[in-house]
């Protein structure tokens, strides 16, 4: 990816933006992981309707257009020009009314206090510094506002499953999406999210079961076990 401070280590998110509304491809499979990934964040969000939203790192728009749906005022933004261009070309064609942004995690281009809730999936693995992008998101969420996240455990079994097996052997993610010393363990999340003013954090396991071959949706089960992928939420308190 063609980028100032190159989140991404060996794929070309830019080349490869037109996949993202591409049923076949992998970018596209992201696509099913919002409805198992909303079972989640639903539990602590009674209702989104009229809410402000930041989708942090939304690629071609999947959660964008999600909670646009469900009546939420939404932003999104991302690093990757080309797949801002995609995203706000199929909210036109889908009659979505979303507000996309070019930049990225580290320096967010809103006031404080801005919005309810800001999502972050598939993301904070990737970005050039975790401990500013949190920060920022404390900043532009409203106090008492949501975070949402998930992301991949760092461990041999995370190595071997998100990276040896899915990436080069199925194939089910395009090799080199994944830097695993960028993954994130549990325990180094939460201590950050504590030191950037998050407080009442819950994370759950959050495993990828495969892809149903006739719909192509994806099989995902919620669990206790956060060794490889998890999901979770945090509230921020105050800003640092």
């Amino acid at each position: 990816m063609q980028v100032q401070n190159k989140q991404f280590d060996d794929y070309d998110y830019n080349s490869n933006a037109d996949k993202w509304w591409n049923e076949g491809t992998n970018l596209h499979a992201l696509f099913y992981f919002n409805k198992p990934r909303f079972e989640f964040f639903d539990r602590h969000v009674p209702n989104w309707q009229g809410l402000k939203a930041l989708d942090v790192g939304c690629g071609g728009g999947f959660t964008c257009e999600f909670m646009a749906k469900r009546g939420v005022i939404v932003s999104g933004i991302d690093p990757v020009i080309n797949s801002i261009q995609v995203a706000q070309e199929h909210a036109s064609k889908s009659g979505l009314k979303i507000d996309y942004k070019h930049g990225f995690a580290e320096n967010l281009p809103y006031d404080d206090n801005s919005f309810d809730i800001v999502t972050c999936v598939d993301v904070l693995e990737h970005v050039a510094d975790l401990n500013k992008v949190l920060s920022e998101i404390n900043r532009v969420l409203k106090p008492n506002g949501l975070f949402l996240f998930d992301t991949i455990n760092r461990n041999f079994k995370s190595k071997i499953i998100m990276i040896w097996i899915l990436e080069n052997i199925t194939k089910d993610i395009d090799r080199g999406v994944h830097n695993w010393q960028k993954f994130i363990k549990p325990k180094e999340l939460l201590h950050l999210l504590k030191d950037n003013g998050f407080a009442d954090t819950l994370i759950k396991g959050f495993h990828f079961k495969g892809r149903d071959k006739k719909t192509g949706e994806i099989r995902v089960i919620l669990d206790e076990d956060t060794s490889v992928m998890y999901i979770g939420k945090a509230v921020k308190t105050s800003h640092y």
